[in-house]
C-alpha cells in the first residue's frame, strides 16, 4: 500500500442469501466499489474491522448474532456508513436498527437504482468527525472484488477461541486488509466529536439557541441546559435543520430530502418507508434531548404534517 491517495473504495456486505448478495455485489461494483462479502453477523464484524470500508450494508436475519448486535459491534469501532437490507418493516424494528447504528434502514425488496442513489446520499453526509463542509473521504482508486485468488493475496486473521468459528470468505478479490495496527488506528465512532472542555463555551455568534439548547453547525456541538449531548449525524442534521427553521414546519419527505443532500429537489422518490426512518430518528432524538412528545419543550409535532420548534413564549414544563 502506498499512500492515502490510492486506498481503495471498498464495500462489506453481509448477508445470508446468496441471490442478494450477487444483487448488492453487482449494485456496488457499478458504483465504483471493491467489494467483500460474507453470509453471517460475525464474520461481517471481522471484515469491517480487517478492511475498514466506506460502506457496509447488513442484513438482519442471519446465523451467528443478528443484524442488530452486528451493527452494534460495528459501531462501537467503525464510522462505516451502515445500511439495514431486511424484510423488517414494523416501526419497531426501523427503530431498533437506527438506534443500533444504522445509518439507512432499506426494506426487501429493493430497487437497485434507488439503492445506489441512497449510497450516494450517504456519501454526501459529512462522517463522524469531520466538518459539514467536508464531503465523505473520496476513496480514489478501486481495487478488484473477491473471490478468485491473486498472487501475493493472504486471507485477513481471524483469530477466536471457538474452534469452530467461521473464517471470513470474500465474495470477490479485494483489497488487502490493513494490519492490525492501522484498524486500531482507523477506528472512530459515529457519535459527534467531544472537544476538550474548555472548548464548548460558545463565542460569537455561530452556536443556534432554542431556550437551553444549544447547537453549533460549525463544530457539530449540541448542549441541553450547559450538558454536552452526543448525536449520531443523522440525529444532529435533523436537529440542525429544525432548529435553523425555527417554527416553519419540515416535512417527514423534506427531512429525507435534506438528509440525502438533496433539499427541496422534489423530483426524488420518498416512500413510506423513508417517513417511517424518520419517524425513528426523531424518536431516538427525543430521547436523547428528555422532551416528551405529548408536553414537548423543544420540538413539536405537527399532526399529519411534520415537524418544526416548539415556540419560545410557551411556559416551561
Amino acid at each position: 500500500m502506498s499512500d492515502s491517495s490510492e486506498l481503495l473504495k471498498t464495500a462489506v456486505i453481509v448477508e445470508d442469501d446468496p441471490d442478494i448478495r450477487h444483487l448488492l455485489v453487482e449494485v456496488l461494483e457499478s458504483a465504483g466499489f471493491s467489494t467483500v462479502s460474507v453470509g453471517n453477523g460475525i464474520d461481517g464484524v471481522r471484515a469491517v474491522l480487517a478492511y475498514q470500508p466506506l460502506i457496509t450494508t447488513l442484513d438482519v436475519n442471519m446465523p451467528g448474532i443478528d443484524g442488530f448486535e452486528a451493527a452494534r459491534r460495528i459501531r462501537q469501532q467503525s464510522d462505516t456508513y451502515i445500511i439495514m437490507l431486511t424484510g423488517l418493516e414494523e416501526e419497531a424494528d426501523v427503530v431498533l436498527g437506527l438506534g443500533a447504528g444504522a445509518d439507512e434502514y432499506v426494506v426487501k425488496p429493493f430497487r437497485p437504482r434507488e439503492l445506489r442513489a441512497r449510497i450516494e446520499a450517504l456519501l454526501r453526509r459529512p462522517r463522524g468527525g469531520e466538518s459539514p463542509a467536508n464531503t465523505a473521504p473520496r476513496q480514489d482508486s478501486v481495487g478488484r472484488s473477491f473471490p478468485n485468488p491473486r498472487p501475493e493475496a493472504t486471507t485477513p486473521p481471524v483469530t477466536s477461541s471457538a474452534p469452530s468459528a467461521a473464517v471470513i470468505v470474500p465474495s470477490s478479490q479485494g483489497p488487502e486488509p490493513r494490519a492490525e495496527a492501522q484498524v486500531a488506528a482507523a477506528a472512530r465512532t459515529e457519535l459527534v466529536p467531544r472537544p476538550a472542555a474548555g472548548d464548548l463555551t460558545p463565542t460569537g455568534g455561530a452556536w443556534i439557541a432554542h431556550r437551553d439548547l444549544q447547537l453549533d453547525p460549525d463544530s457539530r456541538l449540541v448542549r441541553v441546559g450547559g450538558e454536552e449531548l452526543e448525536l449520531t449525524r443523522t440525529e444532529f442534521d435533523l436537529l440542525a435543520t429544525l432548529m435553523e427553521s425555527k417554527r416553519r414546519v419540515r416535512s417527514k419527505a423534506d427531512l429525507t430530502l435534506v438528509l440525502r443532500g438533496e433539499s427541496y429537489v422534489t423530483s426524488y422518490f420518498v416512500g413510506e418507508a423513508d417517513k417511517r426512518a424518520i419517524e425513528a430518528h426523531m424518536t431516538n432524538l427525543r430521547r436523547k434531548l428528555g422532551d416528551n412528545p405529548a408536553n414537548p419543550r423543544y420540538i413539536e409535532t405537527v399532526r399529519g404534517v411534520g415537524y418544526r420548534l416548539t415556540s419560545e413564549l410557551l411556559a416551561t414544563p
